[in-house]
Order: C-alpha cells, then sequence, then structure tokens
C-alpha cells in the first residue's frame, strides 16, 4: 500500500485518440452456441447490470452503467467465460468433431474420459488461470499455471485452491506466456489468451467465450428498452476482452446508433496504446509492475490486434493511484472491485478529474450514456482491504 504523496507515475494520465481507428466489417461471434455452452456449466447466472446515477452526475454524464464481474462462476472474475469456451473447442479438436450428447458438466466430463491423463496449462497474473484450473478440476484434468515473478500470494493462493500447480518464473508476464507455451502435447492443452506466430485458435476461441457477457448486456438493456450507451469503457491487457467488445459492436446486430470503445490500460503496460501510436505491435521493455495486475501485458495478443487497432476509438492511461481511488469509489457505491476491475471508472476520474487536451472527451458530455466494464472483484482480498481498509461493502446502488 502507498504510503505518504503518490509517486508522479501513480498519478499519470494520458489519453490519445487511436490513430489507427477505421470503420470495419467482421465475422460475428457464434453467441447462441457460446450461450448455449455456458448455461450448462454449474453455477451460470448472468452478473448484474447496475446504473448509479449519482456517479453518473459527478462526472458530467446522463447514465452510467455498470457490468459488473464481481463473481463469475463462482469466481472473482469474467475469465471463466473465455477460459471454459477455448477448453471445450480445444477437446472437441482432440477428439475430431464437436460433442453434442452432454447435457451437463458430468457428461461432458464423462466424454472426454478417454483423453486422462490430461493436463491444462496457461500463463496468468491471476484470473485467467484461476478459471482455466477450475475448468481441470471439473473436468477431472490436472493442471499447471504459470505466474510472473511479484504474483500475490492471495492470487496463488486462489489458482492453488483449484487444485493446480502453481509454477512462478523469474520474469513477467511474457516469460510466464512463454514457458507455458512448451507444455503442450499429447497429454497437455495449453490454454492462452494471448496468442503468438503458429498459436492462435485458443486465443480466438477466448475471444468468442466472452460475447456471453454481451450478449447478457444485449438482454438487460432490451428489458430495460435501452439501447446501447453512447461509450464503452474496457480494462485493456493483451486485448482479448477488447476484441470481444469490437466484435459484438461492430457487428451491429440490433443496434440504431454506434458505441465507441475507450480503452484503459495502466502506466508502465500500456502494450496496446504504445503499439497504436507507433503503428503496429510493439513490446515494451522490461516487466511491469502496476497494481492492476490483470493489465500487466507487454505484447497485445497477435489475435485481438487486428480488432483491437481499428476498433477502440481511443486509449486512457492511468496511474496506479488512480485505480486506488476508483475501487474506494465503486465500494461506496456498493460494488466489489479489485484493481484491475475499477481500471475502467479510474479512466473516466482521470478524464474528468485531470482534463487533457483529447478528441476524446467530445464522448464524454451531459447528454453522454456510458457502459464501464468492472472485469474483477477482490481477487486479492489482502490488497483490497490495504486499499478500503474495511471488509465489507453495502448494497448496489
Amino acid at each position: 500500500m502507498t504510503t505518504g504523496a503518490p509517486l508522479a507515475s501513480e498519478t499519470a494520465f494520458r489519453a490519445v485518440a487511436n490513430p489507427l481507428a477505421a470503420s470495419l466489417a467482421v465475422e460475428p461471434a457464434p453467441v447462441a452456441e457460446v450461450l448455449d455452452f455456458h448455461r450448462r456449466l454449474p453455477g451460470y447466472e448472468p452478473t448484474p447490470l447496475l446504473s448509479v446515477p449519482a456517479m453518473a452526475a459527478r462526472l458530467g454524464v446522463r447514465s452510467l452503467l455498470f457490468k459488473c464481474e464481481s463473481e463469475r462462476f463462482g469466481l472473482p472474475a469474467f475469465k471463466m467465460l473465455g477460459a471454459s469456451w477455448a477448453v471445450y473447442r480445444s477437446l472437441c479438436e482432440r477428439l475430431g468433431g464437436d460433442l453434442e450428447s452432454w447435457e451437463d458438466v458430468e457428461e461432458l466430463s464423462a466424454a472426454v474420459k478417454g483423453l486422462l491423463p490430461f493436463r491444462l496449462a496457461a500463463a496468468t497474473d491471476g484470473n485467467h488461470g484461476r478459471a482455466v484450473a477450475r475448468m481441470a478440476g471439473l473436468l477431472g484434468f490436472s493442471a499447471r499455471i504459470f505466474v510472473p515473478a511479484g504474483t500475490s500470494a492471495g492470487r496463488i493462493a486462489g489458482i492453488e485452491k483449484e487444485g493446480a500447480e502453481v509454477v512462478v518464473v523469474a520474469g513477467g508476464y511474457d516469460l510466464a506466456v512463454e514457458s507455458s507455451a512448451g507444455e503442450e502435447g499429447p497429454h497437455c492443452a495449453v490454454i492462452s489468451d494471448t496468442s503468438w506466430p503458429g498459436y492462435t485458435a485458443v486465443p480466438r476461441w477466448v475471444i468468442e467465450g466472452y460475447s456471453t457477457l454481451f450478449a447478457e448486456i444485449d438482454q438487460a438493456l432490451a428489458s430495460r428498452r435501452r439501447q446501447w450507451p453512447d461509450v464503452l469503457v474496457v480494462p485493456i491487457g493483451v486485448g482479448a476482452l477488447a476484441a470481444a467488445a469490437v466484435v459484438h459492436l461492430a457487428s451491429g446486430i440490433g443496434r440504431k446508433r454506434p458505441t465507441a470503445i475507450l480503452g484503459v490500460e495502466p502506466f508502465g503496460s500500456a502494450c496496446v496504446t504504445e503499439s497504436a501510436l507507433r503503428g503496429g505491435i510493439v513490446t515494451l521493455e522490461g516487466e511491469q509492475h502496476s497494481i492492476m495486475a490483470g493489465l500487466n501485458c507487454g505484447t497485445p495478443s497477435l489475435v485481438a490486434w487486428p480488432l483491437v487497432s481499428t476498433g477502440v476509438a481511443g486509449f486512457i492511461t492511468i496511474g496506479d493511484e488512480w485505480a486506488r481511488r476508483a475501487v474506494r469509489e465503486l465500494a461506496a457505491a456498493g460494488i466489489e472491485a479489485g484493481e484491475t476491475g475499477a481500471a475502467g471508472l479510474a479512466g473516466l476520474d482521470a478524464m474528468r478529474l485531470q482534463p487533457a487536451s483529447s478528441a476524446l472527451e467530445l464522448l464524454l458530455g451531459e447528454d453522454s450514456e456510458v457502459l464501464v466494464l468492472v472485469t474483477e472483484g477482490a481477487s486479492d482480498r489482502e490488497a483490497w482491504r490495504q486499499i478500503l481498509g474495511v471488509e465489507a461493502v453495502g448494497p448496489a446502488s
């Protein structure tokens, strides 16, 4: 926890329009198929879409909605959506076709029993690896999860709680990815949410898996007789979730007006922003150490990049102090969010409280309707308690 005055890097802020932004046509995700799959997993239910009028008034916008992924399938983040679908599609590939004759996870486990002994492997800053480990446990597989040096004890414990072996690498997230890639083999499937040359199918399935989140937003808005908001704010790591947002919105199904996507990245980990500004994928030097652990990525995903580089209107880069502030603000509104989950609101706060000369400010006016993805709950409860100073939060507004 930071003591005294925050460092300059912790209050850093930059907002830039995406110089590569362009209209694009995309192939829609198989939303109905993915949603049907998720509904057959134990514990599926849509996460809430919450309106917080008081916060909207403070930010100077007409309305502010939060899609809250504080709990998804009993885990503290949205990642299970992508991990579960990618695991399923990977297993279908190995078994030579779709596994149609199953109704629940017990029947699915029986259908893949012929693969045993079998292991799932992944690299993670916490939530993705925990979701992969959960799927391994549900299917009777083992799991080996690679994490960067410096990963908090709380996040490691969460992964181990799912029955996985955790391997701490002597480096950052990119090294964890490289280490996990070597696990692929006849008795192990690597389930990564990022991609590299020769490894693209699984990350595409991860992106497809996130389509359930956006289908739920469609349904919730329709039930309230509302259109999609003018602005969608998405935390960006390697770009998979932002790519899913681009696919969903660019497909244009049932939408009468465009929605601009704003991506938020940590100061020092803004690999997508830097790549956009330089006109192509770059790898950041050194390691990334933001408290927004799920966004500590040095290289954009090859699969996500073509979508994110053109479909995102602009990028907001923030220091860690903005995330701490947003964690506290969301808790006061009854929304549990970890540092990564609060990044979207943190970006909006920074734009309002520390204005910059950017075309992005034109997107946030008194008539604007804004939707923010809160992508995780308190995945590291000790860090969350240190920021908040309390264990419990009140009811959602």
